[in-house]
């Protein structure tokens, strides 16, 4: 498996996630239907959020980003810097 973690943080991250909850039931569909899909985490932190995605392949994990990134400039109108990316192959995963 391999997972991606992509973390918002600074100016307009915070209203970003004020507007990502507004629209969890348009998320989750694009989420689910990513290819080869496991799960997926999103949670606040301090000053903005992280979301984390879990998938059978990387193809599945740069999907998730794909569709992150069109659906936040299409849909949203924050103005985030673009989160920090960090991914790799899954060592342990439970559920």
């Amino acid at each position: 498996m391999f997972c991606v973690v992509r973390q918002y943080s600074g100016e307009g991250a915070s209203q970003l996630f004020d507007e990502i909850e507004g629209v969890l039931e348009q998320v989750e569909p694009l989420i689910r239907g990513v290819p080869g899909f496991v799960s997926y985490t999103l949670f606040r932190t301090a000053d903005g959020g992280i979301s984390v995605t879990v998938c059978q392949d990387k193809s599945g994990t740069d999907e998730s980003v794909r569709i992150a990134s069109e659906f936040i400039r299409d849909n949203l109108t924050a103005q985030a810097r673009s989160p920090v990316v960090s991914e790799g192959e899954t060592t342990l995963h439970l559920s």
